[in-house]
């Protein structure tokens, strides 16, 4: 990787590998990985003023306002401005993408693009570590012993919400949410969209690219 401070978003929807690409271009690339979800659960861990405001909007099945998720992810960023980072969970929205490129111009965004139909089947086989929040998915990454943790041994769940009806719900109104933000990006001249059906096939194309971008 270059010397040069690089910036970049990562987008895709729920199930579509977003985790799984994120971690091999930090791996690869020696960036920051910044995770508005990580950030957040961990402001609300630790009862800070923002996790407090937070907790209450989630609690009562509300979205966290613009104004403090941008205030939190921009605070974050502004701690290292010299390092390259992989922006993941945000933004959501065009106010938000534009209080963004106000702040710190990003170099690319990397759009990841699954067909519903294979979301909606992976996540049918999803089991998860509630605790540690690792991910299973049968026939794909399965545990080493079935329904059971890799690490504690303790026993794999799954979430309600991935049913097939609930994730083309999710899938719907994160599409809708998204193209704005996609169509933000675009006219800047930095999104670009992988498509594919499993992980193994978009990795090689995005790694290439970024190889390419960073040279």
């Amino acid at each position: 990787m270059s010397s040069r401070i690089f910036r970049a978003v990562i987008m895709g929807a729920p199930g579509s590998g977003k985790g799984t690409i994120s971690a091999r271009i930090i791996k690869t690339q020696n960036m920051k990985h910044i995770s508005s979800g990580d950030i957040l659960r961990s402001n609300i861990e630790q009862k800070t003023e923002l996790g407090n405001i937070a907790d209450g909007y989630i609690k009562n099945g509300k979205l966290v306002p613009d104004i403090y998720i941008t205030k939190c992810i921009l605070g974050e960023l502004d701690k290292i401005q010299s390092s390259s980072w992989l922006l993941d969970g945000f933004p959501r929205t065009t106010e938000q993408a534009a209080d963004l490129w106000n702040v710190a111009p990003i170099d690319t965004v990397i759009n990841l693009n699954v067909p519903f139909e294979v979301i909606i089947d992976r996540l049918r086989s999803r089991w998860v570590h509630l605790p540690s929040g690792r991910v299973y998915n049968i026939g794909f990454n399965d545990p080493k012993v079935p329904g059971k943790d890799d690490e504690t041994g303790e026993p794999l769940s799954q979430r309600p919400d991935d049913n097939p009806v609930a994730v083309r719900k999710r899938l719907e109104v994160y599409d809708a949410c998204t193209k704005p933000v996609n169509d933000f990006f675009r006219k800047k001249g930095v999104l670009e969209t992988f498509s594919g059906s499993t992980t193994d096939e978009i990795w090689p194309n995005v790694h290439k690219f970024l190889q390419n971008k960073l040279k």
